[in-house]
């Protein structure tokens, strides 16, 4: 029998969620005049129609005090062989480190920072912000993206990029936090 709802045990839960292994995005963020990125585990389309995304940030995370007043947010999938782009946005805070000098990087729609080497890539307009416990979920409305794409037109892009970077394949990366 599973934990009652409320409870603190969340061993049943831990079951459920450590059969999830999720791809992998880079979120970055433009705003005041700051830039900041980060490796998100939590993301999803959630709309069909009009089509919709939402990423979920950690108020811990350097790039949440960024995306917290910007007006659009870019979302990048990497493949798994990006494993050094992914410890870079996962295991280095920019509260220390300039992350953007160490990537190519190109302004994208309404000052967005596009990750040029990203398997794929979206900006969207953030519509609105919910909370969630200890991360925030920004609604996002695709406006520009971009990719790489397969070599022919039968190819599929997945074919052409490499599986995608996954939860399994950053679990190692120690999350850069100003607080450890």
């Amino acid at each position: 029998m599973g934990s009652a709802v409320g409870t603190e045990d969340a061993g049943d839960m831990d079951v459920f969620v450590g059969r999830l292994d999720p791809d992998m995005c880079v979120v970055t963020a433009a705003a005041g005049g700051e830039r900041a990125g980060c490796l998100v585990g939590f993301s999803s389309q959630c709309s069909l129609h009009p089509v919709r995304f939402a990423v979920w940030l950690s108020e811990a995370n350097r790039t949440f005090r960024v995306a917290r007043t910007a007006d659009v947010l870019a979302v990048h999938l990497l493949a798994r062989e990006q494993r050094a782009v992914a410890e870079l946005f996962g295991g280095e805070t920019g509260d220390r480190v300039d992350k953007f000098a160490r990537v190519r990087w190109r302004e994208g729609y309404g000052g967005a920072v596009v990750l040029e080497d990203a398997q794929a890539w979206f900006v969207g307009r953030v519509l609105r912000r919910v909370e969630g416990g200890d991360h925030v979920g920004f609604v996002l409305d695709p406006v520009e993206w971009g990719g790489r794409r397969a070599a022919s037109a039968a190819d599929a892009p997945e074919a052409a990029a490499g599986p995608l970077l996954r939860l399994a394949d950053a679990h190692a990366i120690r999350p850069g936090h100003p607080a450890d």
